[in-house]
């Protein structure tokens, strides 16, 4: 079966995410407000834990809702972007998402200035966590969006000197000529010269 085309992908996502936005209305009224109406013996229980269910759907739709928005923007992306630029920008999104969600819920769990300085020091750890990976895959987009290099070039870069094999959202894979792959960080291509020896 042949790959979905752009148009048929973002509708989609786009019924996807809809659908997910209203799955998380409906269950989380159904969990905290029509349970309890229903079933008075579960009524202590979810007000005990209320906090938690809450925390556990926003995290789950909440990813699900994310991953959408991401796949929207991805066959958005490839109506003009090969597969590998969309998919770049998928990822970043991805983890941008998460991490704004993480952020948002930590801080709304805690409440009130509390909840703000919490959601703006869980923001800042997984900014600092992911600062390496973050900066390689935004190289990884501009290589893959300016196209410096492309895949079957014979290059020296970053000190390694092979045929481009694949370039990927973290990395760009060079296999040398006695048949070694080298892995190549993006941010070291960008940040290095870049000698095309024979354009493919």
């Amino acid at each position: 079966m042949g790959e979905a085309s752009p148009a048929k992908g973002v509708r989609r996502e786009l019924l996807g995410l809809v659908t997910w936005i209203a799955l998380y209305i409906v269950v989380s009224a159904l969990i905290l407000t029509a349970l309890p109406s229903y079933f008075p013996q579960l009524e202590e229980p979810i007000k005990d834990y209320s906090s938690y269910i809450a925390i556990g759907l926003s995290l789950f739709f909440g990813y699900m809702i994310v991953s959408s928005v991401a796949g929207i923007l991805y066959w958005s992306l490839r109506l003009r972007y090969p597969h590998s630029t969309a998919a770049a920008v998928r990822s970043m999104v991805k983890i941008l998402g998460i991490g704004a969600l993480a952020a948002a819920i930590a801080g709304g769990a805690a409440g009130g200035a509390a909840g703000v300085a919490l959601g703006g020091f869980i923001g800042m750890v997984v900014g600092f966590a992911s600062q390496q990976v973050l900066g390689q895959a935004i190289a990884g987009l501009f290589v893959l969006i300016a196209r410096p290099i492309r895949i079957g070039d014979k290059v020296t870069v970053a000190g390694e000197t092979g045929t481009v094999q694949d370039i990927s959202t973290l990395f760009t894979t060079i296999e040398k000529e006695d048949g070694t792959i080298a892995l190549i960080p993006n941010n070291m291509l960008v940040g290095s010269k870049i000698y095309i020896i024979r354009r493919a």
